[in-house]
């Protein structure tokens, strides 16, 4: 199953999953009416005093229920239905801001991203590599320190993701087991699983909600004084309706913790193929989960709120009441030998006092990556070797390990095939990716202040009289630091390798997400000032601007969804601007455009002129595109592909605009690779 198909799953599975919540609310909303109905009697019969000993005949409860209590039965549903929803709503708005505030919750804090510490580092460096070989925004880590070997993703969308991972996991597994449990979580950002984890925690709370007002009524009681006997009839109306509540409120917990349980298992066995598929190592995951076995604190963890994110962890976080039958995660045995079928049983036994020893261990299997991984790096492909970079393009010496210089036929194809299923290639080109970047650049990445001026330093022009002025533009209106930063990289900035300006942008993004409000305001304000310094704006400042704005804004939870032919016209201006961005020449670029189209089974408008087609309006029309159906977004990609690749090269603006339309759609695209040879 693809990345595509898995994402509509995984919506089809949001909307079974409210019609089960749906069908719980219903049912305690008769439970509960028939609740007070019983409380209604209880009324009625202390006050008429035919109670007959605390006998419930069934012509009283006939009466309780009967029509002219019917009005005030359904105030009792509304109101059960109106405490579900506000508690759902409640807990939504409390997880509004995604990935952050269930690490928040979690009692997790920002990993510093210029931290000196050797294992904060390298579980940032691994992030770091995930994020690039899968096309996605590195997201923030979020540390608990806990000794439990365990991590979790969270968010909405990959803009607010977050990875957590405790201390334990970062100092008794290795390189290749933190790598295993980092792609399994970032599975489950791929394949949607983390918005549907997060709307189980709403639904289940609204639930929750009614049982907690059961159990207030009862701590109520204990503060009355006895009295008239209407205050005992009172108190013994509180006390059965609290009763009442609880039970019905807690019972309802009770069985949709039983749904959460049933998906997240699935969902768990889905994240660990991935996993062995995106790093090629499978002892990587296997080996994480034989020393969560072998651990004398497992996977459980301490925090407070454990319990109600325990389904998105990567190992059982907490124990659970009945066993497996709540359990949210599968047996650790069935989960080893899923991706290890020759495994002998034997859990891998591990105290925090080894890990020096661990660390020691990290270091030569991380030298056997590497070693490995420069076996993998033949023919990467970041754009076209017979392209000049002046023209956009990729020179010779740019290639990052081309070996043939001829520019395979179908990347751009074989990338949209690997969303969502990055492969061990694409970890290898993230790697040599950060290696060859300059150090300084790299750290300066990692600061929100220096990471501003990164960014300002890729939109410089590279007219002297431009960029000059571009410069007093910045001076005047950027934060003095910031643009001391930027003189301070200015001659690494300017003879940057093209095809690293994306790569340093994706890593810039956790240091820009930490600007406050006023600073990000500034920041915005200067990019645009630095794009507008010659009067035009280039296809790459676009593609830029709007992968950092998107990635920083976040993106709005359309629920409306379209098909292709009702968005033929956001299509056809797409296609007409990608097909002049590769093509000059005005034969060319409609041969392209009429290449894409002959790949849609819709019709579509000629191709029109490049200036008839403002930037603007692209973002509107991505806007829209966002919210194509899931199986309908991957004909439209390809129909991209081919538009690009129909002149036999892709230059560096090409790639960047595939990339930050890819990213618009929600679609993380993996780097383009050359095909390996044979």
């Amino acid at each position: 199953m693809n990345f595509f198909e898995q994402q509509d799953q995984a919506r089809r599975n949001t909307k079974l999953l409210v019609l089960f919540f749906g069908l719980a609310i219903i049912s305690l909303i008769i439970i509960t009416t028939l609740a007070v109905g019983v409380v209604l009697y209880i009324m009625t019969g202390t006050q008429t005093g035919s109670t007959s000993g605390g006998a419930l005949s069934g012509d009283q409860l006939t009466r309780a229920l009967s029509v002219d209590n019917w009005a005030l039965l359904s105030g009792v549903a509304a109101a059960v239905i109106a405490v579900v929803l506000l508690g759902s709503l409640f807990k939504r708005m409390q997880l509004s801001s995604g990935g952050v505030a269930v690490a928040e919750a979690m009692g997790g804090r920002l990993l510093n991203i210029s931290t000196q510490d050797a294992d904060e580092k390298r579980i940032l460096n691994i992030v770091e590599e995930m994020a690039l070989a899968s096309g996605m925004p590195v997201p923030p880590v979020y540390i608990m320190e806990d000794d439990a070997i365990n991590a979790f993703a969270a968010g909405y969308t990959p803009q607010d993701a977050v990875i957590g991972i405790t201390r334990g996991c970062i100092r008794l597994l290795n390189r290749t087991e933190l790598q295993g449990v980092v792609a399994h979580e970032f599975s489950h950002i791929l394949h949607g699983d983390m918005r549907l984890n997060i709307r189980l925690v709403s639904l289940l709370n609204g639930i929750l909600v009614i049982g907690l007002i059961g159990y207030f009524l009862l701590r109520s009681v204990r503060f009355q004084r006895a009295g008239s006997s209407r205050k005992g009839n009172s108190v013994a109306v509180v006390l059965a309706l609290g009763a009442c509540l609880a039970v019905v409120g807690y019972a309802g917990t009770f069985f949709g913790n039983l749904i959460k349980a049933a998906v997240s298992r699935q969902r768990e066995y889905l994240a660990d193929a991935s996993a062995v598929q995106f790093t090629r190592e499978p002892e990587g995951i296997s080996g994480a989960l034989k020393k969560i076995g072998g651990y004398s604190h497992g996977s459980q963890l301490s925090a407070a709120n454990a319990a109600e994110f325990s389904h998105m962890f990567f190992g059982q976080g907490v124990k659970m009441a009945f066993g497996s039958l709540m359990a949210t995660h599968p047996p650790l045995n069935d989960r080893i030998r899923r991706v290890e079928p020759d495994w002998d049983g034997r859990f891998v036994r591990t105290s925090l006092e080894e890990s020096t020893a661990q660390r020691d261990g990290n270091q030569a299997s991380e030298e056997d990556t590497q070693q490995k991984r420069e076996q993998l790096l033949t023919g990467i492909l970041v754009g076209t070797a017979a392209t000049a970079a002046s023209s956009g393009g990729l020179s010779s010496d740019m290639a990052g390990g081309m070996t043939g210089g001829a520019m395979p036929q179908h990347a751009a194809r074989e990338s949209i095939d690997a969303i969502g299923q990055p492969g061990s290639r694409h970890l290898a080109y993230a790697k040599s990716v950060l290696d060859r970047l300059d150090q300084q650049l790299y750290q300066a990445a990692h600061e929100p202040y220096s990471a501003r001026a990164v960014i300002y330093g890729l939109l410089l022009s590279e007219q002297p009289d431009v960029r000059q002025q571009q410069l007093e533009a910045l001076q005047q209106n950027a934060l003095p630091d910031v643009f001391s930063e930027l003189q301070r990289l200015l001659d690494k900035l300017v003879g940057l390798d093209p095809h690293l300006r994306l790569p340093l942008v994706e890593l810039s993004l956790p240091a820009l997400k930490q600007l406050t409000d006023d600073q990000y305001n500034i920041f915005k304000r200067c990019l645009t000032l630095l794009i507008r310094a010659d009067n035009r704006v280039s296809l790459m400042e676009w593609a830029l601007f709007r992968i950092v704005t998107r990635n920083i804004e976040g993106v709005s939870r359309e629920r409306q969804r379209f098909d292709l032919v009702q968005c033929s016209d956001e299509i056809a201006q797409l296609l007409t601007l990608i097909a002049h961005a590769g093509n000059p020449n005005p034969e060319q670029s409609t041969h392209a455009y009429n290449a894409a189209v002959a790949t849609l089974s819709i019709p579509l408008a000629s191709i029109a002129s490049r200036e008839s087609v403002s930037l603007s309006e692209l973002d509107k029309a991505l806007s829209k595109l966002a919210q194509l159906k899931p199986l309908q977004k991957p004909a439209l990609l390809k129909a991209l592909a081919v538009c690009i690749e129909d002149d036999g090269e892709i230059t560096i603006t090409e790639a960047e605009l595939l990339r930050a339309v890819a990213d618009s759609l929600d679609c993380p695209l993996p780097p383009l690779l050359e095909r390996p040879e044979g």
